[in-house]
């Protein structure tokens, strides 16, 4: 089955099956793939196509035409024996792009030496998050790099009724306003001759100290 633009998910707990369902309703094939029966079973009502298989024996990967994936995500969570080998398997079968789930940094440092294109990180993304969703007017965060952020943060008071221009916001705190909402409305795009409410959601971007500081005023 597999062609350009189809998946592999290895892995189908919940991170696992939240991105095989979700790639299946932005209209890609995705192979789900899981060592438990029990989760195989549950995934088998939300996806196409799913399998029973240990990961970690490379010719159960190739009765599977994994080889032939131009993409493959390991989603195994707890198990880090797991996840090293089924990722170290992958790229014995020279898939072009791996994508790996880690738990800890030193989970994640091994999983780049054995060579997975790229580790994420999903429990600590979120948690940094929350945390910054906690502070001052915070709605959401999103770390881009570790030198870039978007931020999701509600007008301070001292812009409130002035064009972006005049606010000079880029000038003062080194962020860029990207986008707007206005209470009940849509975002859209922001422009010099925007003007900023009280009450407005904002999305800005820039370094995260500036981002910070700018989501900290009153």
């Amino acid at each position: 089955m597999a062609k350009n633009g189809q998946t592999l998910v290895i892995g189908l707990g919940r991170f696992g099956r939240g991105v095989a369902e979700t790639l299946g309703k932005l209209g890609h094939e995705v192979l789900g793939v899981d060592a438990s029966a029990r989760i195989v079973q549950a995934c088998s009502t939300g996806m196409t196509h799913v399998v029973q298989a240990d990961a970690t024996d490379v010719e159960a990967l190739r009765q599977l035409g994994a080889a032939d994936f131009p993409t493959a995500v390991v989603a195994i969570g707890s198990d880090v024996q797991a996840s090293i080998l089924t990722t170290y398997t992958l790229v014995d079968l020279k898939i072009p792009r791996i994508w790996a789930k880690a738990i800890t940094a030193e989970h994640g440092a091994i999983l780049e030496r054995v060579g997975a294109h790229r580790v994420i990180f999903p429990e600590r993304d979120m948690g940094v998050r929350m945390a910054h969703s906690l502070v001052g007017r915070t709605i959401d965060y999103l770390e881009i790099d570790e030198n870039f952020v978007l931020v999701e943060t509600t007008a301070p008071r001292e812009a409130a009724g002035k064009t972006l221009q005049d606010a000079g916001l880029r000038k003062r705190y080194r962020v860029t306003v990207v986008a707007i909402k206005r209470p009940g409305g849509r975002f859209t795009y922001a422009t010099p001759d925007t003007v900023i409410n009280a009450g407005d959601v904002l999305v800005i971007a820039g370094e995260p100290k500036s981002a910070e500081l700018f989501a900290d005023l009153d």
